[in-house]
């Protein structure tokens, strides 16, 4: 067997088409744009997905070049303990933190779950995502996907009351939680939980801006509420108290796997309730998710489903459920 060459990193950017468009509160899209980092010691290589956030201050370019600009600290052996205080949390850790696991999974012919100490992950069912757009719009999409499990809805606009109508009637049966991607203000907040309540929603995502979320400790809530925007890593977590029920934990958020772990160990310490998501995005992406997922309360890793095509050996979806990853996709 050769022996093992020094760490090199490949860094590709790459647009997957979305399956028709994507659309909430702050806009609507048609592609999917990642980011994949591949680490290579000659014999094994470990890839990782990320996908920038412009809400974050996050571009395509400017995280592919941050991925970039790690490539002589990975050469000389940078780990995933060191990579935590190289970079800060965000979507260009988590492409390298997810692909120094995969590596070390290839290399030792393990998978990341043991190496991770976690239990052997198991098929989840997944929320399917009803994106934002008029009541009518959003009830036909509800109702032909109406047999699943769990509905995500999205919302955020003027009109929110009607449009959780129009998918409770069209999808009678099926769990719904909303999210709002901060578009509610102080002044509709009571009726839209309200109409949420009334709609037997079980769950409400952000649906104040982050940085207006304050009210949140001094409302009843008659549904639990869900923090995405509010929370990226266990910093951010002590100004959560009072105000939330959950978190969205989000790799892309956490900077990887790595924090994530720890922040969902974190979270229940504090007695929050677990959701795990995704951004839209190819398989590879959202294997490493599933994993923290397996202790979630609410699982919402449809990103793959909503492209009009996965790369090679991805998740495999069967109804509402998804299944764990196989090695030829990633751990």
């Amino acid at each position: 067997m050769s022996p093992e060459r020094p760490l090199s990193l490949h860094v590709a950017t790459e647009r997957w088409p979305i399956a028709g468009a994507f659309t909430i509160s702050r806009g609507s899209k048609t592609e999917a744009q990642v980011v994949v980092a591949e680490i290579s010691n000659g014999l094994h290589r470990g890839r990782g997905e990320c996908v920038p956030y412009g809400r974050y201050g996050e571009t395509i370019e400017g995280v592919a070049a941050t991925i970039s600009r790690m490539g002589p600290e990975i050469a000389r052996g940078l780990d995933r303990e060191a990579l935590q205080a190289a970079l800060p949390a965000g979507a260009a850790r988590n492409a390298l933190d997810c692909a120094l696991w995969d590596l070390a999974a290839k290399r030792a012919q393990r998978p990341v779950h043991e190496l991770a100490g976690l239990p052997p992950p198991r098929p989840l069912v997944t929320a399917y995502t009803i994106s934002l757009g008029t009541p009518q719009a959003m009830a036909i999409a509800a109702e032909k996907a109406a047999t699943r499990s769990l509905l995500k809805v999205k919302l955020g606009q003027p009109g929110d009351p009607e449009r959780i109508r129009a998918v409770r009637a069209a999808a009678p049966r099926a769990e719904l939680i909303v999210d709002a991607n901060e578009g509610w203000t102080a002044d509709n907040l009571g009726e839209n939980l309200a109409a949420c309540a009334a709609a037997g929603v079980t769950l409400v995502e952000q649906p104040l801006p982050a940085e207006a979320d304050a009210i949140l400790a001094e409302i009843p809530r008659p549904i639990p509420v869900c923090a995405d925007e509010s929370v990226h890593d266990r910093a951010s977590l002590k100004r959560l108290a009072g105000k939330y029920d959950a978190i969205n934990l989000k790799l892309d958020k956490t900077g990887g796997l790595t924090e994530a772990i720890a922040l969902a160990a974190e979270a229940a310490r504090m007695g929050l309730e677990l959701m795990v998501g995704c951004m839209i995005s190819t398989s590879l992406a959202i294997a490493p998710a599933m994993l923290v997922a397996q202790s979630a309360r609410v699982v919402d890793l449809d990103g793959a489903l909503l492209l009009a095509q996965d790369r090679a050996d991805g998740l495999r979806y069967e109804g509402s459920l998804v299944y764990p990853a196989t090695p030829a996709l990633w751990g």
